[in-house]
Order: C-alpha cells, then structure tokens, then sequence
C-alpha cells in the first residue's frame, strides 16, 4: 500500500531484460562482521572455467605462457620488448638461491660428459659438434667464476599471462608475444592442461605452481630487472613530445646540456617548421627572449599575435641595421675590431662575389682605413664612436689609386647608389629590447636573403654580447647562408661560442645535403647537443 492506495504489480515482458539487484557494499560487509559470508565470497568471479589453452575468470579469458629458452649473451634492458609489449598482461619472476657447491658438482659432471663426447667425436674422425664445444666454453667460464666467489647461482622461473576479452583476440595477442619473445631469442611455451596453476602464478600472491626453472647467474640475472624506461624527463625545461612507447613525457632544458644548440633536418613537409614554432613559444612562455631569423615569412603571425617585433626587410622599411657595428666591449684576449673585419670579408665576399688574393687585400686595407677615418682603432676605448657605413667604404675604394680596388667599389654601388640603396647603407636605429623579435627577409630577391642573413646573424651575436640573458637564435632554412663558406664559417663560430653569452642557436634545413656537405656544416651539426631528425628523402 502506499498513500492507501495499492502498489501496482510490474509487468515484465520477454523482451525487456530483468533489472539487477545491487546490493550496497555495506551491507555485504556488514554480513562479513557478522560470520554470514566470508571476503573471499565477495571479491570471487561469478564463475570460473579451465580449458585446455585458456582459464575465463568471470567475463575475461586468460593464457599463461612459461619461458624454456634464453639467449646465450644477453645485456642491460634486454627484457625491454617484453615490457613494452602492446597488450595487457601480467609478469611474474620466481627467483630461487642455489647452494654453489651443489651447483660446482652438477657442473664437473656435465663438463666431464662434454668432454668425452667431444673426445669421443675425435677419435671417431667426426667434426666437433659447435654447440656442445661452445656450451663447454660456458660451463668452465662459470665455474671459474662460482670457484672465486665472483658469481652465485639462482633458479629463474618467468611466466606471462595474457587477458582478453574474447579467445580470438586472446589467441591474435599470443602470436604476437610468440613473435616478440623470438625476437629476442627466448622460446615460450603455452601452460596446457596447466591454466589453473599458471594463472595463479602469475597472480600477486608469491606462490609459483608450475615451477618451470632455468639457472642464471648472479650478472645474467641482474640485467633482467624489469624496471627500466627509456624516459627524458628533468625537473625544468620544455616539452619537446611524448614517447610512443610508454606515453611519458619528452620535458628537458637544452640550456643545462653542454651547449643549448640544435640542428633540426627534415624534408619540406616533414613538419620542421611546426617543431620550431612549437618550441619557441614554449622557451617564450618560459621567459627565454627568441630571435627568429624568418627566409619565408611563416612567423609573421606568431609576432603579430604576441605582440613581438617583426622586423621586415625592404628599402621603405624605417627599421636599419648597419653592417659596420661595433659591440663596444671589451674581451680579454679578442681583437672586437679584427673579428668584425673578418666578419665583413665574409659578408662582402656574399656582396661582391668571388675574391683572389689580390682583391682580398686591398679590401682589407680599405675596411681598417674605413674604421680609421671614423676614429676606431684596435684600441676598446675608441670602438664606442658612431660606425662607418657600406657608403664610407665604397669612397675609401674609390679614393684608392688602384684598378682593382675600383672594381670592388663598382660591384659595391647598386647598394649604395642603385635599386638597394638603403637597407644596408644606414646607421642601426633598433635594438633588441623585444622578447619576441622576427627578421622577416622573404620580401628580398634570393640572390639577397644571404647577405641580410649574415648581417642580420651579426647583428645579433654583436648585441647578444652585450647583455647576458638566457636567448634563443632560431635560423630557419639555413642552407641559405651555409652555401657561402664565409658565412658558414660565422655560424659555426656563433655555435661554438654561444654558450658563453647563454646563448642557443637552432639551425634548420631542408636540404640535408647542401648543409653537410661542407666542413662548416659537418663542425655546427658536431657543436649541437640536440639532433632532431624528421623525415628523411630516400635519398638522404
């Protein structure tokens, strides 16, 4: 009756499935307190069923396997594939002591019978069978070792206990274990007729009912634990990814290895560019100031969306960066003026194309009388003085009574007096004061992007040494500049040098083979504690 009224009878039709009956775990506990029912009546399967191949514990079906061969040598993290294998499963490891002078006297007898069999195929004329000679070779070994006290011997029992949820997908998981035990070198065999005692063995309550065993020693032994993890995962740093084969996560800090620098080689669509963008934003997140050296303008949105500086490189632009700048420090034992001379053969070598030795010369006469008109010496305390421009150097050539010194100033006038007048011919009116900044250089012609590269790299490396910070230098497509000699040679001083002024360069490249085919390539690839390898062409 409720509210004086009858409870209607519930009519249950053949196709409508009964409702469970959920009892509330405490009351079941509460029949434990009182002795009704015991804990093993709770936490017990609905059903159990032992086959032939398999054991079905309620809804699941399981396969227990027991190992009967091992490789002869094995080495640290061998078991590896066992425990990166895709299925679920369960391992179980029975270690068991043995006394060593029962093991040295099984040990006298098996040598002394493969001695007289391998006497035996002698003085019959037979050919040494190798495996019995090398099971020889072992057993004395060993018991060299188990006479010193060097190694002790144990009984290793391993088991494997497949689960599935169906028998088909259980057997299609047992030829794949089958195939991963093989490959490296161990033999299993199925625990027929034997599921019950296999199933507890691989269970978690220390008990091994089948006790299938082999004897290891002490080393052999030691390089089977199971815990190992080939993870990349420090306290600080960025993520870089997630390791396929355990799903951790990929987390370090390239400025605490031996330099900070990387080399990032793939084919176009290989997703360099992606990797690239996703590490700089993290570095940025992180408070590290990223320099972006940008050949195809793909970051413009990133500065845009930050509120970086993007700097990009066309005539109309008021943004100037000056070939000639000095950074005003002063280094113990470096020459600021001599290293930016050489740096500037390297550019004009870009700018005026090939130099003999003649040329070379009188360059560098009028690049120091250039200097020295504008009162910089080698002396620090006058490299603070405004810079000469690519103009005062082109009037020092000209003023020269040389033929040769006036052909170098007539390969140097389009960009004083021609259609390039302009972007490189000003004094420097920016600075780095943005922690985003993108060299946008994909408005100039090709035969132009590795000469704004080489100024722009010079740039940097002359303001990066001025204020230490933690910086990161990304140069895209690099194989722009790594195709001048002069130019790879300055990238491979920035990566060899970068560490001291914290800083961390990232050189990407499509063409693998241009990149390394020089000795400059080769000495930043070898300078870079970071290799990230993308696709690669088959011909690669």
């Amino acid at each position: 009756m409720i509210f004086g009224k009858k409870k209607k009878q519930q009519v249950q039709t053949p196709n409508q499935p009964q409702a469970k009956q959920v009892t509330p775990i405490s009351k079941e506990l509460a029949k434990v307190e009182k002795g009704m029912i015991s804990l093993a009546d709770i936490i017990a399967p609905s059903s159990v069923e032992v086959d032939f191949h398999y054991i079905r514990v309620g809804e699941t079906y399981y396969k227990t396997f027991f190992v009967v061969g091992y490789p002869r040598y094995v080495s640290a993290n061998w078991l590896q594939p066992l425990i990166d294998f895709d299925h679920s499963m369960n391992i179980s490891m029975f270690l068991y002591p043995t006394s060593s002078p029962d093991v040295l006297s099984d040990l006298r007898r098996k040598i002394a019978e493969m001695e007289a069999t391998i006497s035996s195929q002698i003085e019959d004329g037979q050919v040494v069978d190798a495996k019995v000679r090398a099971s020889l070779d072992d057993a004395l070994s060993i018991q060299e070792q188990l006479a010193k006290g060097v190694e002790r011997f144990f009984q290793l029992s391993l088991y494997i206990t497949l689960c599935s949820d169906n028998v088909k997908e259980l057997d299609e998981a047992s030829k794949q274990l089958t195939a991963t035990l093989g490959s490296i070198m161990m033999i299993c065999k199925t625990a027929t007729l034997q599921m019950e005692d296999g199933f507890k063995s691989s269970i978690p309550m220390g008990q091994d009912k089948l006790f299938i065993t082999r004897n290891m020693d002490t080393t052999s032994l030691a390089s089977t634990f199971p815990f190992t993890s080939a993870t990349l995962a420090q306290e600080k740093g960025v993520m870089y990814g997630i390791n396929e084969q355990n799903g951790s996560l990929i987390i370090f800090d390239r400025f605490s290895l031996e330099n900070g620098n990387e080399v990032v080689l793939g084919k176009s669509g290989s997703g360099k560019s992606y990797l690239i963008k996703l590490e700089a934003l993290r570095q940025y997140m992180f408070g590290t100031e990223v320099i972006i050296v940008d050949p195809e303008g793909e970051y413009e949105e990133i500065a845009q969306t930050l509120g970086g500086e993007h700097v990009s490189f066309t005539p109309s632009n008021p943004i100037k960066i000056n070939p000639f700048d000095l950074s005003g420090l002063y280094a113990e034992g470096e020459n600021e003026l001599g290293l930016k001379i050489l740096s500037l053969h390297g550019l004009l070598r870009i700018v005026m194309g090939e130099l003999d030795a003649g040329h070379d010369s009188i360059l560098d006469r009028a690049l120091m009388e250039t200097y020295r008109q504008k009162g910089i010496t080698a002396d620090p305390t006058t490299q603070k003085k405004t810079p000469p421009l690519m103009e005062d150097l082109y009037k020092v050539l000209l003023g020269m009574e040389d033929p040769a010194a006036r052909e170098l100033a007539l390969r140097l006038e389009k960009f004083i007096k021609g259609s390039l007048n302009g972007i490189f011919n000003q004094q420097s009116n920016f600075d780095l004061k943005n922690p985003l900044t993108i060299f946008n250089i994909k408005a100039l012609e090709e035969e132009l992007r590795p000469i704004a590269m080489h100024i722009i790299l010079d740039f940097v490396w002359t303001r990066v040494r001025k204020t230490l910070k933690k910086r990161l230098l990304i140069l895209d497509e690099a194989w722009y500049i790594m195709k001048y000699p002069d130019s790879a040679s300055f990238v491979y001083g920035i990566a060899k040098r970068s560490r001291k002024y914290y800083l961390a360069l990232t050189t990407a490249t499509q063409d693998v083979q241009d990149f390394l085919s020089t000795d400059y390539g080769k000495a930043v690839l070898s300078n870079s504690s970071i290799q990230m390898l993308l696709k690669q062409s088959p011909t690669e």
